[in-house]
Formats: C-alpha cells, structure tokens, sequence
C-alpha cells in the first residue's frame, strides 16, 4: 500500500497486536475499518471517543485520498472539544492518521491505566513525543 499524503509505500507494523500500515517517510498511520476500536480499551470512554466523530466542514488541510478506493476522504474532528482532525473514508475502509494524530486521539480516551500503556507503546514504536 503506498502512503495517500507521500506516495511512498508503506511498511505493516504491529502494535498491540494489530497490523497498522505506516509511512516512515512522513510518519502517517493508516487504520483499517474497526482497528481503532481494537487498539482503545473497551468501556465508556472508548464509546465516547468513537461517537466524537463529527464532519469538520470546510477546512484548509488538503483532502487525501483512501488508500483502498482511491476515494477523496472527509475531514473529521476527534473529541468532544474537536481537538484531533484526521482523515476518513466516506466508504468506511479505514482513517488516516498524520504524525501524531493516533497518539492524540488515544490520550483524549485515557481513564485508565491500560490506555497509559497504549499510550506509552505508541511513544516508544514511533519514537517521538505529542509536542512534536
């Protein structure tokens, strides 16, 4: 798979035991429909955080398209406080996520101690820090 915002190809990684497709090139993650959902912890917060989506509108950010369909994604916010803006396929294949984002939208569900340990794993595998 090649990378929708560099063009360059993609390596499959594992993280928590979910295949990820990643660009060491630009740092972007690409997850599969419901892979999200299998990398946050289960409860409230997780729920709360999936049902945060909301379409972002008009926004600035060059829409990309999905690597699967070759489809123009939307633009949607993450969070309550619509902190996060990331990349979705309008046919459900998937999210995109720029450097960063998926380390962002995980700490916006943290409660508990198991998404601390995402949180850190995430930290550790790309090697960078939020305020990158």
């Amino acid at each position: 798979m090649n990378c929708p915002r560099c063009k360059n190809p993609m390596v499959v990684l594992e993280l928590a035991e979910v295949e990820i497709d990643y660009c060491d090139e630009c740092g972007g993650i690409w997850l599969d429909q419901g892979e999200l959902e299998l990398l946050l912890e289960a409860g409230e917060e997780k729920d709360k955080l999936l049902n945060s989506f909301a379409a972002a509108g008009s926004v600035s950010e060059e829409k990309i398209k999905c690597p699967i369909c070759g489809r123009k994604m939307e633009k949607v916010f993450i969070g309550e406080d619509k902190k996060v803006l990331i990349d979705k396929c309008k046919y459900n294949h998937g999210l995109w996520f720029d450097r960063g984002e998926l380390l962002q939208t995980v700490e916006l569900g943290v409660k508990n101690e198991a998404d601390d340990k995402m949180i850190r794993l995430i930290k550790d595998m790309f090697g960078f820090s939020l305020k990158e």
